[in-house]
């Protein structure tokens, strides 16, 4: 695994022992499994998860950060800033919150700092050196989020890799998200399970070479 890690940054970034930081955001939808990813990324090199994941829609509301994450090998110091963005909705509505029991007040309150999180990912656009774009490979992906998302981070030149996640599950159908989205390379994974995560990095490494 770190040989992947490895390989992957230096590939991009060509960078020597006095690299400056670079910076990884993870975006997509709410529920695709951002944070289950930022964490395996964070156990490999820190030994500490990311954040806490939810059923719950819109479990991650700010940006998470996780600085500095360092690897030392064969005469390099890598530094990493991963970014885990709250999920980009259309819209948020207390009401989707209330049947995980939460009060209506609590609910109100997690609309608005959902909304208020959606807004942070956007602008948090400009700070990336390049994405994954995570999506659930259990559901269709020819959804206006998606899409809103791919051309908002295309528009800004920012490189793109979509991660194909949940294809541990039997219905996953990655195949779908290949034909709506062929112009940019699939790595399907599960987050959950650790399946094919090293691949992550060597298909951001061949995007960018």
């Amino acid at each position: 695994m770190f040989d992947a890690i490895f390989g992957f940054f230096r590939r991009i970034f060509g960078f020597g022992s006095k690299r400056k930081e670079i910076s990884l955001g993870l975006y997509g939808s709410p529920n695709v499994g951002k944070t289950t990813l930022a964490n395996a990324i964070c156990l490999d090199l820190l030994g500490e998860p990311m954040g806490k994941v939810s059923p719950v829609p819109h479990e991650t509301r700010l940006v998470q950060k996780k600085e500095k994450l360092v690897m030392k090998m064969n005469g390099y110091s890598i530094s990493m800033n991963l970014l885990d963005m709250p999920g980009i909705a259309i819209k948020v509505d207390y009401r989707d919150f209330l049947q995980y029991g939460i009060s209506i007040e609590e609910a109100q309150g997690r609309a608005k700092e959902a909304t208020r999180g959606i807004i942070e990912a956007v602008k948090f656009m400009s700070n990336v050196d390049a994405a994954l774009v995570v999506l659930d490979a259990t559901t269709d992906p020819y959804s206006q989020i998606n899409a809103t998302i791919l051309g908002n981070l295309e528009a800004k030149g920012i490189p793109i890799v979509i991660v194909a996640n949940k294809m541990d599950l039997p219905e996953a159908r990655a195949e779908l998200i290949k034909d709506a989205f062929p112009q940019y390379p699939v790595v399907e994974i599960s987050a959950a399970t650790g399946q094919n995560i090293e691949a992550v990095y060597d298909a951001i490494a061949n995007k960018l070479n």
